[in-house]
């Protein structure tokens, strides 16, 4: 797999994307030249300068200030988001899988009922049923997302189940519990790496609908999304863009890097690939030159 990551210029780029975004998460406080919360009317709506490189709102506030701190709302929503649909994704798409019958059933409804709502529309329903804080944003992202996380994780359990070295510790008397983590888990946790990878993009899509909406994070933490709707006055826009393109710009650069993460890693854990690199190359002489 590496030797594929290494020469794969996505992998490259994306990786460089995210290194980025986690070191300006990381840096934020050192990173920021003004408090990201402290308001200065007197100030307001200025053009990029030596003294705020990226402008400020229409609040007087530093944007670039906003946007590394921001970066720590984006990051920290995805990952923690996908945690949450990977334990619970994969931990019922195993048993789903490994038992099958009644408890698939069961399982595979109630990710058809979650799957039958458009996602976006189930997020601003259950954010809008709780208060609205970073908690209840990472949480309702990563109930959401449970149940293509146990679709994929339960389609390859399916076919693993019925392999022989599962067959073999089953007949040597090892437990299910045994048998699922030490020999079906380790098998099927390829494509959960690839779909996790992709995921944490989707989550810094849906965390910044959210807020533009006002059901994500609250006033005053920086977010990505309320800066870009703090900035979506049409009048404002024309007067001040950069109030909400340097946002815009960080979301679709997080994206992106994440996007070319996942399918650089979907190509390098493909087996056929994989094989493909560690075929030795003929070197020798020409066919009709040999004996």
């Amino acid at each position: 797999m590496w030797p594929l990551l290494r020469r794969d210029g996505r992998a490259r780029i994306g990786l460089a994307v995210v290194v980025v975004l986690v070191l300006a998460a990381a840096l934020a406080p050192l990173l920021a030249r003004h408090d990201p919360t402290a308001i200065d009317l007197s100030r307001a709506l200025r053009a990029p300068s030596g003294a705020h490189w990226m402008g400020t709102d229409v609040q007087g506030r530093d944007v670039w200030s906003r946007l590394v701190h921001g970066a720590r709302v984006s990051l920290a929503v995805g990952v923690l988001s996908q945690a949450i649909s990977l334990v619970l994704g994969v931990a019922l798409g195993l048993v789903a899988g490994y038992y099958g019958r009644r408890v698939d059933d069961l399982v595979m409804r109630l990710a058809d009922v979650t799957l039958a709502f458009p996602t976006l529309l189930l997020l601003i329903a259950m954010a809008a049923a709780f208060e609205p804080s970073l908690t209840t944003v990472f949480v309702t992202i990563g109930v959401v997302g449970w149940a293509g996380m146990a679709r994929l994780v339960r389609g390859q359990v399916l076919v693993v189940r019925h392999m022989e070295y599962v067959q073999a510790e089953r007949a040597l008397g090892a437990g299910d519990a045994r048998i699922l983590v030490r020999h079906v888990l380790p098998n099927v946790i390829a494509p959960v790496v690839i779909a996790a990878t992709l995921g944490v993009a989707g989550a810094i899509m849906a965390e910044a609908a959210l807020s533009f909406l006002g059901l994500g994070v609250q006033p005053p933490t920086p977010s990505w999304g309320a800066m870009i709707a703090d900035g979506r006055d049409l009048a404002q826009l024309r007067r001040a863009p950069w109030t909400s393109l340097f946002p815009g710009l960080a979301i679709g650069a997080a994206v992106l890097g994440f996007n070319l993460v996942g399918d650089a890693l979907r190509d390098a854990l493909d087996p056929r690939a994989v094989r493909r690199t560690e075929m030795p190359t003929d070197t020798g002489t020409p066919i009709a030159g040999r004996r």
